[in-house]
């Protein structure tokens, strides 16, 4: 089953919601993350997400053997180097997801959405 780490005591089934909720929050602490972006099916228009919706920016895919893969759209700051915050991006979520959750970080993909200019 997805999500589930078994140990001696017992069984430890995640919900990927949580992982999403906590990749999402780590991410919006990096440098030059002004945040998860919600793209408009119906008019293409990005948004940025408020704090409590900051899943909605993120797609996590969970296989079998505890694997994971998160795409996150973001809004980036005016100025900085998408590639250097993609990095940092990156690196942070893979060691904080896997020291919090115990699985495997295969994947991540960021699709920069926007920028903001900030004050």
């Amino acid at each position: 089953m997805k999500g589930r780490i078994s140990n001696k005591l017992g069984e430890i089934q995640i919900n990927p919601e949580v992982i999403a909720k906590y990749a999402g929050l780590t991410a919006v602490e990096c440098f030059g993350i002004v945040g998860m972006a919600g793209i408009s099916v119906k008019d293409g228009l990005v948004k940025l997400l408020k704090r409590e919706s900051l899943t909605h920016g993120i797609n996590l895919e969970m296989k079998d053997n505890n694997h994971i893969t998160l795409d996150f759209h973001v809004i980036v700051s005016y100025g900085v180097s998408i590639s250097a915050v993609a990095d940092n991006l990156i690196e942070n979520v893979k060691y904080k997801v896997e020291e919090f959750t115990g699985m495997t970080v295969d994947r991540i993909n960021i699709f920069v959405e926007g920028v903001r200019v900030i004050d």
